[in-house]
């Protein structure tokens, strides 16, 4: 089979989580861009329908949602609304996230850990088991890739609760792959290492920024695009063999990560 047959994305369905900004955005127009028809979710509706009306002006196809992965009664209408648009969802990139307040694990307080885990984590599970729940009802196979981090593998200094999420997402990702493996639907994770994003870009274009960067083996922060061949692969036939897997993407970061 020819690269182009194994990584086409045609008459599939996919949902993105955090799709109005960073990575996000990266992801759904990569699987657009391969054929799937996407659904946008995020809180920030303006930039939905602004990457929307992009991905159509390119010949792709893409509904807007706004809904906060917080809410289980917002994604439950988020899926409602990709099915009634395109049909059942059978690639579900879970990839909203926030970061830590960075600060000594004794000085996280009760809400800021709440705050962290109930997105990095909560929401990963809880959109998964939905998206999954779906799938098997409707007898479709699929795809789950479950966003992480190299952080999830070592820590650093002041990312705690963002860490222990992360390790998580991993665990998790092995979890619900065993288990759904025999229904079709495969669950994978990516663990980036560090991408310059909207969130983050003062901070990697400072010093303490720049001393990161001397720490990654390749020499430079991850950029758009970087992101789109692992995605592809966990999302299409191309990994109709793989699930339960962590594809590190950080330029050898994870190699030398000191806790």
């Amino acid at each position: 089979m020819k690269a182009s047959e194994l990584f086409d994305l045609k008459d599939r369905v996919a949902l993105v989580t955090g799709a109005s900004s960073g990575l996000g955005i990266q992801f759904a127009k990569a699987l657009a861009d391969n054929g799937a028809a996407v659904a946008l979710v995020a809180r920030r509706a303006d930039r939905l329908a602004a990457l929307k009306d992009e991905i159509a002006a390119k010949g792709g196809r893409a509904i807007a949602i706004e809904a906060d992965v917080t809410d289980r009664a917002a994604m439950a209408r988020a899926f409602d609304e990709a099915e009634k648009a395109f049909g059942t969802v059978t690639i579900l990139v879970n990839n909203a996230g926030v970061a830590q307040k960075a600060m000594r694990a004794t000085d996280v307080s009760a809400e800021e850990w709440r705050r962290v885990l109930s997105v990095d984590l909560d929401a990963v599970f809880y959109w998964a088991q939905e998206a999954a729940r779906r799938m098997v009802a409707a007898g479709k196979q699929g795809a789950i890739v479950n966003i992480a981090s190299v952080l999830g593998f070592g820590v650093s200094k002041g990312t705690a609760a963002y860490a222990v999420a992360k390790a998580a997402v991993v665990q998790t990702t092995k979890a619900l792959a065993i288990e759904l493996a025999f229904k079709g639907v495969r669950v994978n994770a990516i663990a980036p290492g560090w991408f310059v994003t909207e969130i983050n870009d003062t901070y990697l274009n400072s010093e303490a920024g720049l001393a990161l960067k001397r720490d990654i083996p390749m020499g430079r922060f991850g950029e758009a695009g970087d992101l789109d061949g692992a995605l592809l692969l966990l999302a299409s036939e191309a990994g109709r063999y793989i699930t339960g897997a962590t594809i590190v993407v950080d330029g050898g970061q994870v190699i030398g990560l000191k806790g």
